[in-house]
């Protein structure tokens, strides 16, 4: 990937969802929700203050992180899609 995050940003990419449920039933295209989960792929270096100090990302790449369901914005960077959203948008890193 040719691309570096700038400032609180975050590369994302997007967990696929399941194609089946639990008890077997496969879910069609157009009833799947995007999942709101994925994977930290990068992280800039982060946020400056007007005071001239910088508060570093709390998450790393390698996170598997839980985001909300309209976070950032879908860009498609050598053919793999991924969301670049500010470390804000990210609820939690999901451990285990």
């Amino acid at each position: 990937m040719n691309i570096r995050p700038l400032q609180d940003r975050i590369i994302v990419k997007r967990i696929e969802a399941e194609e089946k449920t639990a008890s077997g039933i496969i879910i069609p295209d157009t009833a799947k929700e995007k999942p709101m989960e994925g994977n930290v792929m990068a992280v800039g270096p982060g946020k400056a203050l007007d005071n001239g100090n910088t508060i570093v990302p709390t998450v790393k790449a390698g996170d598997k992180v839980l985001f909300s369901k309209y976070a950032g914005t879908e860009v498609k960077i050598d053919g793999q899609e991924y969301i670049i959203m500010r470390e804000d948008d990210i609820l939690g890193v999901i451990e285990g």
